[in-house]
């Protein structure tokens, strides 16, 4: 399995679900082992869970300094 690669299409199912969303900010956990179908370690669901977070958030700061600067 590659990590980035779930990373990102977990991200991309986050950002169009606004439920999955809300439930992901309350149970990231048991949200990423649903999307991807696996029960992992905590030391590994833990690194994904981070990596997803860091993601959404760059991709949400992204978007904000794109606005700024006239980019859609």
């Amino acid at each position: 399995m590659d990590i980035k690669t779930k990373i990102e299409e977990i991200v991309k199912k986050l950002t169009s679900d606004k439920e999955l969303m809300a439930k992901f900010k309350e149970e990231p956990v048991a949200v990423v082992e649903e999307l991807i179908g696996v029960d992992l370690p905590d030391d590994k669901i833990n690194s994904v869970v981070d990596g997803i977070k860091a993601k959404i958030k760059l991709d949400s700061i992204g978007g904000a300094l794109g606005g700024l600067f006239g980019k859609k």
